[in-house]
């Protein structure tokens, strides 16, 4: 008998905010901060994409941070902001699971971005002789896309595992965004694989 998900929760509730008199301050604070965000990141990216000093491993994993950094407030703070400006503070169920993926997936992309610049940094003070030839364009370009490969896989994973469960009753989730623990404090069955795989 094939298992499917017997969810009957259509939409989620997102609890944006306990205090809707102070939600005028909320939107302008965030689109800031949001703008902040987009403007310095987005000069990282453009500043080491035109200045042919900058064409090395290290800058090159900064400006995929950047982008990631772009990528990672975009899948979550638009739906936000829009929620102050309306009435509706919903999210469709197929939306929360296209919004949990992102979210997983730039999170972990970042994390092993990270291991890698790490490894750029190792290499280039431990063995500064042998930096061009281990850091070369064909070593360090696949790192990077490895680190969003790794980052789409484990999010998938998880996403797909989130998104089985049966969703019954209560469908509020007291988070700003499909975040998956909150998401799963909603499913109505033992949730240990989940946890454990989130966790790990």
């Amino acid at each position: 008998m094939e298992k499917t998900n017997q969810s009957s929760a259509t939409e989620f509730v997102l609890g944006l905010s306990g205090h809707p008199e102070l939600e005028a301050i909320y939107f302008a604070l965030v689109l800031c901060m949001y703008l902040v965000i987009l403007l310095g990141n987005g000069v990282i990216i453009i500043v080491s994409v035109y200045d042919s000093h900058l064409h090395t491993p290290m800058y090159f994993f900064l400006s995929n941070l950047s982008f990631l950094d772009i990528c990672y407030t975009s899948s979550s703070i638009p739906l936000f902001l829009s929620s102050f400006l309306t009435s509706k503070k919903t999210i469709s169920f197929s939306g929360c699971g296209v919004q949990m993926f992102l979210c997983l997936a730039m999170g972990a992309t970042e994390c092993v971005l990270l291991c890698m610049m790490a490894f750029d940094r190792y290499v280039a003070i431990c063995n500064l002789l042998r930096y061009p030839i281990v850091m070369s364009r064909v070593s360090y370009v696949p790192m990077a896309a490895g680190s969003w490969i790794a980052g789409a896989v484990n999010s998938a994973v998880q996403t797909s595992l989130a998104m089985r469960l049966p969703f019954c009753g209560d469908n509020v989730i007291n988070h700003f965004t499909c975040e998956v623990l909150a998401v799963l404090k909603l499913a109505r069955v033992d949730i240990f694989v989940n946890i454990f795989k989130v966790k790990t």
